[in-house]
Parts: structure tokens; C-alpha cells; sequence
């Protein structure tokens, strides 16, 4: 945070504006949206990375021994970006939302602890093995590395997801007061750490960060053999990439649904505001909405939309059965969370949800045709969909933690009361921006390493640069001639 003695020199205009309310909630979910990308790219990647360095020490083939080079590497860039844009977060608790801190710290404290200490620390180690050691350790010992990297991955989003799934259904815990003010005290550590939300979030984000990778696999294999088509080490991984959308897709699909219907018995308000929701009592379900005109884009209720529904469809798969089943409406409370941003982003999600699953069946029926590598058109559409996993995931994450509002701990502590009194709105706003340029930074840089990986494997694959020393191509990494 920018200091007050600093910032009263400065004439900031329209940045003084925003409330510290408002920038510090910006402020977080911007550095959460960059860093989890990162992380859901660590534990994305922890499934390939297994395989390929298994089938690398099996089989000795070439093929394996690229994949596992290249993605080892990109793995590593996950993971130091990943600590870098992490880090900033844990001290907003303090710096931001002070009240929180206090009121939570006994509860959220243990499983960040946990985080750093078991998961981080072994997620390092054995990226060293694998980075520096596959001709200095025993082949046991170079897969048992990879497996402990992605453990190590897989329990880092654990246990960040048990503070946040304590966050949405708090258990285990009571209020007491401590030096006169009321904070939560741990009573029941298996409660806590396993809230009824916790294995329905744990599920959902760990298939998300694989669907996730797995198109990111899938566009640069396919960008690669697009322009090598012999390149059998990427054939290799396109198939594979295939397989798990054909997998992970449809059942991303399944388990949101039941997902659906958890929230809506835990989380009415939010159910509520995902279907634009106001009268209690049966629910459609929109299958599309499209506003009438700006006002619904900021305001959609349904006299305010287009939309194709189904009557009480919403009911049913709230209920589980019933098409007149009662579904509370938004007019029931005082406070709401931002309607819009909550109902468009969960469309946003649906949408592309689809698009995934139409992907992989694509994918599943040229590969049973033996004509996956061979289809161009189907080469160039994976490209194009290869950062779509990330809008997918980010968007489901913005219909999580928006869709909660106003409460930062549901039930207990409101957002508004959790921001830090002596936090002025110049000060944080002047911080906002700050942490904006900063991590722009962080995913250029980012995109630029990914962009010399991808350039280097053109160049080892005997593809001839063009004339103005770029290669052609569609990926957004990759610049164009053409």
C-alpha cells in the first residue's frame, strides 16, 4: 500500500472517486483472476506431465522425451508466476481487508499454512528433479518426482480451496469475543476443512484447470503439427489432449449441474441472482437471454430480455424433480450481489462449456476416423479455442465470489465490514492501478517465454522462419506475416 504521506502530494482527479470499498474489491479480484491462471495451469498440467515422463522412462522414445522437455518448462513458468502473483494476495488480508483477518485468522490460517508448507515446498523440490535431473537421478526416482510435483500442485488448490469453501458455507466454528471484539473461533478442524462446499469446489475447479490445459495442449499441438504435420511428438499430445476433453468436457457438464443444485440449497441469494431470479416461487430456466436493450445488460430481469426458456425447468433442477418446487427470489433480500455481472458471466460459462464438449466430440470422431492430424479445419479451431478454457474457468470464478455479495463470509461478515477504516480511497485506488500495470507485466512476460518455447520447438521440428524472421500462424504468441 502506497503510503498517505506520499499520496498527499499527489492530484489524482477521478481516481479519488472510487470508495476503498469498491478498489480494494477490484484490487483483489484482479490479482486473483492473474493468479489463477497460473495455478490452474500448474495443476492442469500435472496429469500430462505424469504421463509423458512415464511413457519418456517406459518407452525411451523420442517423442516423450520432447513433450516432457516442453512441458516441464511451461510448467515451471506456471509455477514461478503462480508464487509471484500469490504472494500480494495473502498481504491484501492485512493491508485491505483487515477485519477478515482478524474476525477469520484462526480458521483461514491453518490451511494457508498447510499450502505453503506441504504443498508449495514439495511442488519445488522435485521441479528441480525434473527440470535439472533426468540424467543425474534413477528413472524410479525422475517419475516419483513428477508424481510428488503434481501432488504437490493438486494440494496446493486444496487447500487454498478449503479457506474459500469455508468462506461460502462456514462450519466448525463459533463467535467469541476476544479483546471486545467478536471473531471466529475454531471448534471443529474436520468441519472447517470440509465444509459442504468444499468437494463439490474441489471437484469442479481441479476438472476445470485439466479441461483448461487440455485445450491449451491442444492448440499448440495443433498449431505445430499444422505447420509439421510428421511432427509425431504432437500428435502424440493432440490425441491425448482429445481424450481428456472427451472425458472431462461431458462431465464438467454433469457434476455442474448437481453443483447448481448444491448452491441452491446453500446459497439461495446467489442460485438467485445466477437465473436473474426476483419473485420467489417456480423457475424458469433460460436456456438463452439476449437484452432488449443496454438497460438489460445491467439489469436483467426477465421483462427485460429475450429469451428462450423452459417453465419451471428452473425448479426442477434446483428441486431435483419438481417443476413447482418453490425457488426464493432476489426481492426477498435487502442487499444483492451485482446481478449482471453474475447472470452473463455464468452464461458466458454454460456457453463455452458446450463448445468444449462439441470440441472433444469433433476431436473423438476424427480420431476414430484416424483423421485427427489430418483435418485442417479442425487443427485451426483448436488453435482459436486455446484460451477459451481460461475465459471458462475465470468467468465460473467470478459467478463464485461475485454471486456471494455482499458477504465476504456468508452470514457472518460483510464484505463492506471487512475493508480496513484508515484505508482511504485514493490510497487504494493508487494501489489498484499499480498492481493493473504490474501484472499485465507478469502475463506479457509470460506469453512472451510460452511464444520462445513454441519458436524453439518450430526451429528443433526444421520449420524455416519467414523472410521477416517470424514464423506464421494464427496463436495470439505466435506473430503473424500473413
Amino acid at each position: 500500500m502506497v503510503p498517505a504521506t506520499l499520496l498527499s502530494t499527489v492530484d489524482l482527479g477521478w481516481m479519488a472517486l472510487l470508495s476503498p470499498e469498491i478498489a480494494s474489491r477490484m484490487q483483489f479480484g484482479w490479482t486473483i483472476s492473474v493468479h489463477i491462471i497460473f495455478a490452474s495451469l500448474s495443476i492442469g498440467l500435472a496429469p500430462f506431465i505424469i504421463y509423458f515422463t512415464w511413457k519418456d522412462v517406459r518407452t525411451n522414445e523420442q517423442r516423450y522425451a520432447r513433450l516432457r522437455s516442453f512441458w516441464v518448462k511451461v510448467f515451471a513458468v506456471g509455477f514461478v508466476m503462480g508464487t509471484v502473483t500469490g504472494i500480494p494476495m495473502s498481504f491484501q488480508f492485512g493491508t485491505n481487508f483487515p477485519q477478515f483477518a482478524t474476525i477469520a485468522g484462526e480458521l483461514i490460517g491453518g490451511p494457508l499454512a498447510f499450502e505453503a508448507k506441504m504443498a508449495f515446498f514439495l511442488e519445488a523440490v522435485f521441479l528441480g528433479v525434473l527440470l535439472y535431473g533426468r540424467e543425474r537421478v534413477a528413472d524410479r526416482t525422475y517419475v516419483l518426482s513428477s508424481v510428488l510435483v503434481g501432488v504437490g500442485a493438486w494440494l496446493s488448490g486444496f487447500w487454498i480451496l478449503v479457506v474459500n469453501a469455508w468462506m461460502q458455507t462456514p462450519r466448525g466454528y463459533e463467535m467469541v469475543t476476544r479483546n471486545g471484539m467478536e471473531v471466529a473461533k475454531l471448534t471443529d478442524p474436520v468441519a472447517a476443512f470440509l465444509t459442504p462446499r468444499m468437494p463439490w469446489m474441489y471437484v469442479h475447479m481441479m476438472n476445470a484447470s485439466v479441461i483448461s490445459v487440455a485445450l491449451l495442449v491442444a492448440g499448440v499441438s495443433a498449431y505445430l503439427v499444422w505447420k509439421k504435420p510428421d511432427a509425431d511428438a504432437w500428435n502424440s499430445a493432440l490425441k491425448l489432449a482429445v481424450v481428456l476433453l472427451l472425458v472431462s468436457a461431458p462431465f464438467q457438464a454433469v457434476h455442474g449441474d448437481a453443483y447448481g443444485r448444491h448452491v441452491e440449497d446453500t446459497q439461495p441469494q446467489k442460485f438467485a441472482a445466477m437465473e436473474a431470479h426476483y419473485e420467489t416461487g417456480s423457475a424458469d430456466l433460460h436456456l438463452l437471454a439476449f437484452p432488449k436493450s443496454l438497460d438489460a445488460l445491467t439489469d436483467p430481469r426477465t421483462e427485460n430480455l429475450f429469451t428462450v426458456s423452459l417453465p419451471g425447468i428452473g425448479s426442477f433442477l434446483a428441486s431435483g424433480g419438481d417443476f413447482d418446487a418453490e425457488v426464493i427470489g432476489l426481492n426477498e433480500y435487502e442487499e444483492n450481489p451485482p446481478v449482471a455481472l453474475v447472470f452473463w458471466s455464468f452464461r458466458f460459462m454454460v456457453g463455452l462449456g458446450f463448445l468444449f464438449i462439441g470440441l472433444a466430440l469433433w476431436g473423438g470422431y476424427l480420431t476414430y476416423r484416424g483423421r485427427l492430424t489430418e483435418s485442417t479445419r479442425y487443427l485451426k479451431s483448436m488453435i482459436a479455442a486455446s484460451p477459451f478454457g481460461y475465459a471458462a474457468l475465470l468467468t465460473g470464478w467470478y459467478v463464485t465470489e461475485i454471486g456471494r455479495q455482499p458477504w465476504v463470509i456468508q452470514g457472518e461478515l460483510k464484505t463492506s465490514e471487512a475493508v480496513s477504516s484508515t484505508l482511504t480511497g485514493t490510497e487504494a485506488t493508487l494501489t489498484l492501478v499499480g498492481f493493473v500495470v504490474l501484472y499485465i507485466a507478469l502475463i506479457l512476460t509470460a506469453l512472451y517465454v510460452l511464444k520462445w518455447l513454441i519458436r524453439g520447438e518450430l526451429r528443433s521440428l526444421g520449420v524455416q522462419e519467414s523472410s521477416a524472421g517470424r514464423w506464421r500462424g494464427p496463436l495470439p504468441w505466435v506473430t503473424s506475416d500473413d
